[in-house]
Formats: C-alpha cells, sequence, structure tokens
C-alpha cells in the first residue's frame, strides 16, 4: 500500500497489533488507526492469542497469511517498511510466523525491507535462525536516553542495515552511542496530545549523526497534524539514506 510517510515507498502489514512498552508509545498512531478506522476490519480476523478480550480489541496482535505475498506483486523495486501497523518481534508472533515473513522478503531482492521493532532483543535472541538477506534493514525506536539500550541489542543483529528511529523524539540524544549504526530517523509527535520536539534535540541528533558519518532523516516536527510544523530543519530538508553516498563523506572521507 503506498504511504506518506517521508522515508519509504510503501507499508506492508502481515501483522497488526502490537502492545505499548515505552514512553514512544503513548501516543501510538497505530494504535489510534485500529482503534477509529480499521476496527471492524481488524475484529473480523482471529488474534494470534485468541481470547474473549483479545477478539474484542482490534489492536490486539494479529496475523494475516493472505497478505504474505504482497510484495511479490510489486516489480518495481522499491523501500517497504514493513508493519507500519505492529511489531515484527512481539512475543505474540510465533518464530514460525516470523520466518514467513522474511521468506517472503528473501524471495524478494528487488525490495529493501525495513523493519522497525521496539523489541530488539528478541531480534538478537533469534537471529541466528532468520535468514538476513542483504535487502533486510533492521532499526529499533529509541525516543529518549531511557531506552537507549536497546541500540546495544540492535547492533548484535546482522542485519544488512542497521537503524534507529528517533520518532517520536523526546528528548536529547546527544549521547547515545551510534557505532554500527547505519541510519537515523528523527521526527516530532503528531496528533491528539503530541508532545512538543525541541529545536535543541533536533539539531542534537543531526551533529551527533554528522559528527559519526551516520546518515541523518529529518521526518517532521509534528504538530497536531504530521504536516503540521514542516521538515525544514536550519534552512533545509534532511533526507540521507544509508545506501547513498552523505554529505558527510564529500566533506570529510574519513568520517568514519
Amino acid at each position: 500500500m503506498s504511504t506518506k510517510i517521508e522515508w519509504t515507498d510503501e507499508v506492508w502489514n502481515p501483522m497488526t497489533g502490537c502492545t505499548k512498552i515505552s514512553a514512544g508509545c503513548d501516543n501510538c498512531y497505530a494504535f489510534t488507526i485500529a482503534q477509529r478506522r480499521t476496527r471492524d476490519l481488524y475484529l473480523r480476523q482471529s488474534p494470534v492469542r485468541d481470547s474473549p478480550e483479545a477478539r474484542r480489541d482490534p489492536f490486539a496482535p494479529r496475523f494475516w497469511e493472505s497478505r504474505l505475498e504482497l510484495p511479490m506483486t510489486w516489480k518495481r523495486p522499491r523501500r517497504i517498511f514493513v508493519n507500519s501497523m505492529s511489531d515484527v518481534f512481539h512475543a505474540h508472533f510465533s518464530l514460525e510466523q516470523i520466518q514467513m515473513v522474511f521468506a517472503v522478503m528473501n524471495a524478494c531482492p528487488q525490495h529493501q525491507f525495513q523493519l522497525l521493532t521496539k523489541r530488539p532483543e528478541r531480534a538478537a535472541r533469534l537471529a541466528d535462525e532468520l535468514p538476513w538477506t542483504d535487502n533486510i534493514w533492521l532499526g529499533t525506536s529509541i525516543e529518549n536516553m531511557e531506552v537507549a539500550r536497546r541500540a546495544d541489542a540492535l547492533r548484535s543483529v546482522p542485519a544488512n542495515v542497521r537503524f534507529i528511529s528517533a520518532e517520536p523524539l523526546l528528548g536529547a540524544l546527544d549521547q547515545l552511542n551510534v557505532s554500527g549504526i547505519d541510519w537515523v530517523i528523527g521526527g516530532g509527535e503528531s496528533g491528539e496530545g503530541y508532545r512538543p520536539v525541541d529545536f535543541r534535540w533536533a539539531r542534537g541528533l543531526r551533529d551527533l549523526c554528522r559528527r559519526h558519518g551516520v546518515a541523518f532523516f529529518w521526518k517532521q516536527w509534528g504538530g497536531r497534524t504530521s504536516k503540521s510544523g514542516g521538515r525544514v530543519l536550519d534552512g533545509r530538508t534532511w533526507d540521507q539514506y544509508p545506501d547513498e553516498p552523505t554529505e558527510w563523506q564529500e566533506l570529510d572521507p574519513r568520517v568514519r
């Protein structure tokens, strides 16, 4: 499905549903969509851990085997965000189900698959049982230094590209260890009850990436809607990707 998410081309949701586990989840857009827009659709699908409560909850984790082959129908190469409405490594999804998702990614070398998880520890535990072809990127969400440990788990996973999503950015990340990290996406929160992002946090994150030669993408300032604040940081947009030369390298090839 085409998407307005700035750093990807398509979203693919063979899994839906999740559980809030840290401050970055408080105003989860996927939870809101599941409750308001896709509620009836999701409730028609059985949850992976069936119970009366889960059947009534549109955001209970669900596995959609009928959606698995969708990327195979896309012939033009594209970047695909996997599970914008879930987390591949949520505990409710079995290893077999995760392997089914990986099998499709392995079978589509023309695409780049971007997996984003708040559970990199589980990704690390299962890593040896999953086939990490070069077109699979793995990221983790780090909204503030309280969850910076997620980067340590991410570093132990043999993904070709490892990235951090600092969205919503809820605190300064100037001291984050980005060794072994290829890409950082930053952004402010949007929607009802959004928490404003401090300009100093955004600049600090960008400058951290510059010091370490990490590709940097500033997605949005956020606000009442995702487009409210625009995308301009210090007079320009920042759209670097890990598989493209960055201006850091152009300025100083020794940056790493």
